[in-house]
Parts: structure tokens; sequence; C-alpha cells
């Protein structure tokens, strides 16, 4: 079985009209979405929103759809949006627009503060809007097989790695707004948080500013109450890339790379350990997250990663953070 693949949707299955998106921030990621949106058969790219009118006048020419002068123009036209902004923007951008009436799908992490992130799910669920959070590694293909086992795993070891983010002309670095937990540990405590299922009983943290004003290297050790322990190591300083999680189970073992979407699983065999590869069918995680807000919005469905989730997530990456700036002090 190749795990990772979902049945394509019948004609019938498909929206009958095709959801109406605009982007708001075209930059690094932000090009992306208005690329897999623009290609989407069930969605209609109408235009794109930044701050920078000239990267926003030339992604609009390269999909062939409009720029918005304002946000406003863009909430007249539009009725679900992708918002790809620095994470401190989060609250303003995305509560503007929950305002005006639009499902949204914003960028990880949901935003820059607890308190923020409340707002958001607060007014999402007051007007029953749709508020997903684009927490990615949810829609690799590689966690379909930790999906599929269906039992709560005993040990789990996250790395994430990646070089320091280029420099950009009057701005900081993509992304170093931020402390590391919540740049990049963020992905892997929300798929934690979704695989082991249990309040987490205590953190144990330690990590490091390098090049930022903030941690650029950060290692936890999280103890849930159900007895499960994670450690977890995010690194934005690296030489390499890396993106691995390894989760162990009474009786085996999964290493699963989301970068190279593969995985392996060992087994207990008598005395013996035998390793199996997992068939995992590839695809692009950011396009699947994509097709399912549209869906989402269309159906009016439950969102993979909802705001409240995503909230929960935030809310353990800002403990980490305390525990760090507390054992530095």
């Amino acid at each position: 079985m190749l795990f990772g693949s979902s049945k394509s949707a019948t004609t019938s299955e498909m929206p009958t009209e095709k959801i109406k998106v605009g982007v708001v921030g075209v930059g690094a990621l932000g090009q992306h979405h208005a690329r897999i949106y623009s290609e989407l058969p069930e969605a209609q790219l109408v235009g794109v929103y930044d701050v920078d009118a000239g990267r926003a006048s030339s992604i609009a020419r390269k999909f062939g759809v409009a720029v918005f002068q304002t946000l406003e123009s863009l909430v007249e036209q539009c009725e679900a949006a992708s918002v790809v902004v620095p994470t401190d923007r989060h609250r303003e951008i995305a509560g503007l627009l929950l305002e005006h009436g639009l499902h949204l799908l914003v960028e990880k992490p949901i935003a820059a503060t607890t308190a923020e992130a409340e707002a958001l799910v607060q007014l999402a669920e007051a007007r029953n809007l749709i508020l997903q959070v684009g927490h990615v590694e949810r829609f690799n293909p590689v966690l379909g097989f930790l999906d599929s086992l269906q039992k709560p795993p005993r040990f789990i070891e996250a790395h994430r790695l990646a070089p320091y983010p280029p420099q950009r002309e009057g701005l900081p670095p993509r992304g170093t707004e931020v402390s590391v937990v919540l740049d990049l540990m963020i992905h892997d405590l929300e798929v934690i948080l979704h695989l082991v299922r249990s309040p987490v009983k205590a953190i144990h943290a330690v990590g490091i500013p390098v090049l930022s004003p903030t941690e650029d290297i950060a290692n936890v050790r999280l103890v849930f109450e159900n007895g499960c322990v994670a450690n977890v190591t995010a690194s934005r300083i690296s030489p390499e890339k890396m993106r691995k999680i390894r989760t162990f189970f009474p009786d085996c073992y999964v290493s699963l790379d989301y970068q190279e979407q593969s995985g392996q699983i060992y087994r207990k065999d008598g005395a013996n350990i035998t390793r199996d590869k997992i068939e995992i069918a590839r695809g692009e995680p950011l396009a699947n997250e994509l097709r399912a807000f549209v869906r989402c919005v269309a159906e009016r469905g439950q969102p993979v990663v909802s705001g409240a989730h995503a909230a929960e997530a935030l809310k353990l990456a800002v403990a980490i953070m305390h525990r760090i700036r507390e054992g530095a002090s």
C-alpha cells in the first residue's frame, strides 16, 4: 500500500463553482501559494497583494491575475485567501480579512503571541469562518503511515535543521523576526501534539542566539502525561538541511524523512530486528494543503489543522521559549 496517496475526486465530488481566492504576501513562500492556486481546477486565483508593489506586479503578471492595491479591494473580489506575511503581522492582516468575512489559510505560526492567536480563533468562530493554519508537514505523505498505525507512540525524536536564511535589503533574513522555536520547531511540535494526544507534563529546554536576536538553535525534551517522551531539535544555522522524525512504539520503530519522503519500519522478530522500506506516494505537501483548504471552504468542512489546534501548538512553543530564557537568566 502506498501511504500518503489519496483517491482522485470524481466530477460529482468536485465543487461545482470555483472558489475565488487571493494571496496576501507573495515573497519566497507566498509566490508558491499563488502558483498552486493558479493550477488548482477547483480554485480561481483572482489576484495578489503585497506591500512591495513591484513584487506583487511581477507575480501577478506571471500568473495572469490582478494586483490588489489594498486589502479592502481583495476582500471585495475574493471569498478566501492565504495570508503569507511575517508572523508579527498575522493578527493585524488576518484579523482584518476575517472581519470582512473571508475564509483564511494563515501560514504558521498562527500568530506571534498566544493572545493574538486566541483573538483570531474567536474572530473566526464568531463569524462562522474557516481558519486553517499552514502546518504543512501534516500534508506530507510520510505522515500518512504514522496515522495508519493508530496507536500512541512511546518515544519521539525529531530533527529540523536548515542553513541561515539569506540577507534581504532593508529587512532581516526571512523568519528571523521570531525564535527558531516559532520559525522551525513549531512544525514538529504540532505534529507531535497530533500524534501523542496527551497533555504536556514537563518541559526541559535549552537554546541560544547566534546570528539573530533570539534563539537560532534549540532543543527541548517534552514529557507527556501518558508517559510518552519527545526530544526535539531545531537549528537555522546548520550547513545542511534535515527534516526527520523517528517514532518508537512498543512493537516497532519508524524512521521518516520529510524531505526525501521516504521511510523505514523496524520490527522485533524474536532476538532480531527486521527492517522494511515504507512505500510512500510522493506529492507536494503545499499543494495538498491548499487543495484541502479550498475543498474545506467549498464544503464548509473542518480543517486538518484548525486555528484552535494551531493555537495549542503556539502555546507550547511559547512555553518552550520561556523555559529557555528562564534557564539563561
